[in-house]
Formats: structure tokens, C-alpha cells, sequence
């Protein structure tokens, strides 16, 4: 499992990916492409709908659990992307958002987390800035090739099949998190 890293010229070896895994404190996901397939539905009234993945939610359940602050990104602007933060129980949804570094970078100030302890998944053009300035920068195979050879590491699924999953694995078997405080999983009952 080795990548290539466009920001060093240098292969990601299993064990430089273990490593920084293991100092990872903050997972950003965009939303189109990454947490869905990238598909927008639209209802007779205009309203839109995503397809997200249950198994990408047991996951992101999963690392909230261990300590891991969980955000969803996305330039969208819709009910959907709360629901499903609410369901899951993320407390971070960041919507409508233009400038993805500098809103994330900002809820980092906030959270006291620096940026090399932010991992983030993207899939297009938008997520660049953000990739290039976080610890593990992360990209679907779905992604523009730009997002993929800026990622450090590109999943196996795609995006809104289990990437999300994929990933939240890969920081659980890093290990070494408490739990997070007064974390209570999403409300709605669903499996993820």
C-alpha cells in the first residue's frame, strides 16, 4: 500500500501512512462525491435529495466515538447535509461554503486542532487549497485527477460506496484516541 505524495516528490509508505494516521484528531469529508456518489436528485418542486452510504456512517459513528472531531464541507446548501450530520451525530457542518481551507482552517482556531492533524477527503477542483494544506490530504478514485495527485493516499471505493468507511477504518486501526466528551450518537435510530 504505498502512494505517491505530489507535496514531498516521495512515496507514502504503509508505515509513514500508519504514522500519520495515528496523529489525526479531525476528519473534514466534502459532501458531493465523497459522502455520495456525486448524484443530485431533484424532486417536481425543486427540492434535491443525496444517496448517502450506511456503511460510511457506521464508520464516521465509529471515529466521533474515539475522539476524532468529524466535519462535513460542502459547497451545498441543503437540508439533507444536516439531517444526515444530525442523524450521525457530527456537531460540525460546514454548508454553502466557497473557501473550504479557510472555513476549515477557521473551525481548527476554534477547535484547537493545528491542520496537520486534520485529514481531509475531497474529489474535485474546490477541495485542492484544503488537501494542500492539511496533515493527510485524502481523494476518492472518482476524484478529478487534480484531487488525486495532490491525495496522499486515494481509496478504494468510490465515493458514496464506502470511501468514507474505507477511511474512517484506517483511523480506527491507528489507535491511540480517548473517547470524545459528551459524545452521543445521531438520534434517529438509523444503523449509520
Amino acid at each position: 500500500m504505498t502512494r505517491t505524495s505530489v507535496r514531498t516528490g516521495r512515496k507514502l509508505t504503509a508505515a509513514a501512512l500508519k504514522r500519520r494516521l495515528r496523529s489525526i484528531r479531525f476528519l473534514s469529508l466534502d459532501v458531493d462525491g465523497v459522502l455520495t456518489d456525486g448524484g443530485l436528485y431533484y424532486g417536481d418542486n425543486g427540492t434535491v435529495a443525496r444517496k448517502f452510504n450506511v456503511q460510511d456512517g457506521v464508520g464516521i459513528k465509529r471515529v466521533l466515538a474515539l475522539g476524532v472531531e468529524v466535519a462535513f464541507v460542502s459547497a451545498g446548501t441543503t437540508q439533507s447535509i444536516h439531517h444526515r450530520a444530525r442523524t450521525l451525530g457530527v456537531r460540525h457542518v460546514l454548508s454553502g461554503v466557497a473557501d473550504k481551507h479557510a472555513e476549515v482552517e477557521k473551525l481548527c482556531r476554534k477547535l484547537g486542532v493545528p491542520l496537520a492533524a486534520v485529514a481531509h477527503v475531497g474529489d474535485d477542483l474546490n477541495d485542492l487549497p484544503l488537501l494542500k494544506a492539511v496533515g493527510l490530504p485524502l481523494a476518492v478514485p472518482n476524484a478529478v485527477p487534480e484531487a488525486r495527485a495532490s491525495a496522499h493516499y486515494v481509496t478504494r471505493r468510490s465515493g458514496g460506496e464506502g470511501a468514507v468507511r474505507e477511511v474512517c477504518d484506517l483511523l480506527a486501526a491507528g489507535g491511540n484516541r480517548g473517547p470524545r466528551p459528551n459524545h452521543r450518537p445521531g438520534r434517529d435510530g438509523d444503523d449509520g
